[in-house]
């Protein structure tokens, strides 16, 4: 317990710290190195599993969210990320009871639940579809506070705004993630903007939005396998101070091309940014998710070692 003298000292100290520019960058990397001066805390990494990894049988019935918490138990993951569609009842959400199940299941299985993440499209030039998104967005951020997730991914959209200036999308989604930051605030979860080569296809596309929307609430659910116009290490280099959370995938787009993702390399980027949280994984495309995940951690861990 702090006493008093040493906490009017913490409030003093507090007080002498430079005030922050208002960057809209996730207060993780600019906030820590402000207010400790020369000092940095080190990297962190805490690996989860992203379930759409799960997407086929969870679809089709076989397994429930359940059955991916024991398998990231088995496999010893710190967290799980399940997305919003894979529970019950989507796009509305859960019962209480379904919540608190899930919730008391993980803990008892020491694994956090790093995140979560809706359907919704902030490219779509329908003003009422996009309220009714941040209607539904407002539901999954109270779901969300009740089950203690950090954070809670959002798409930019994959409309084709048909009409309109990319300029005239750019000024209605930032307003639109703009109030969900709002929202976000009010229930203490991190808006993760995911990368999802939709309307956000390059780094500069992202770091546009970010700059619109400025927000301490907005951080970035950095997919690596979606920057596919450029080189994807630069692209991510351009990113990396946004990052909140992560999709770590099997490929990178390089020339076109899928191609076997360089994970030392990705690795000691983000220990070089000072990263400090989640790395879910998630596997894509044919095959059983039983054996490509396994693989997909063995890769990653031995990564880990190298850097």
């Amino acid at each position: 317990m702090i006493n008093l003298k040493s906490r009017r000292s913490f409030l003093k100290a507090l007080a002498v710290v430079p005030a922050m520019p208002a960057t809209g960058f996730p207060w993780h990397f600019s906030a820590i190195e402000e207010k400790t001066g020369t000092e940095k805390f080190s990297h962190k990494f805490k690996l989860s599993l992203n379930v759409y990894s799960f997407n086929n049988p969870l679809r089709e019935g076989k397994i429930d969210l359940f059955d991916v918490l024991d398998f990231c138990a088995e496999h010893n993951f710190d967290a799980i990320d399940p997305t919003g569609y894979y529970f019950p009842g989507y796009p509305e959400v859960p019962s209480d009871d379904y919540i608190n199940e899930f919730k008391r299941k993980a803990f008892l299985l020491g694994l956090d639940i790093s995140g979560t993440g809706v359907r919704n499209d902030f490219a779509n030039p329908d003003e009422k579809s996009r309220k009714a998104d941040i209607q539904m967005i407002k539901q999954w951020l109270i779901a969300s506070a009740k089950m203690g997730i950090p954070a809670i991914r959002l798409f930019p959209g994959h409309h084709e705004h048909e009409g309109f200036s990319r300029d005239e999308v750019f000024e209605w989604m930032a307003a639109d993630f703009k109030t969900c930051c709002e929202m976000g605030e009010k229930y203490g979860i991190i808006i993760a903007v995911q990368n999802h080569n939709g309307f956000l296809k390059t780094a500069d596309d992202v770091n546009r939005l970010f700059e619109m929307v400025d927000s301490e609430w907005l951080g970035l659910n950095l997919d690596i396998g979606s920057y596919r116009q450029h080189d994807p290490y630069k692209e991510i280099q351009k990113n990396i101070d946004k990052a909140v959370t992560w999709q770590i995938k099997e490929n990178v787009w390089i020339g076109g091309k899928e191609t076997p993702t360089d994970f030392v390399k990705l690795f000691k980027m983000i220990k070089d940014a000072g990263y400090r949280g989640y790395l879910p994984l998630e596997t894509l495309g044919p095959g059983d998710p039983y054996e490509k995940v396994p693989v997909l951690l063995e890769k990653v861990k031995s990564a880990l070692n190298q850097i």
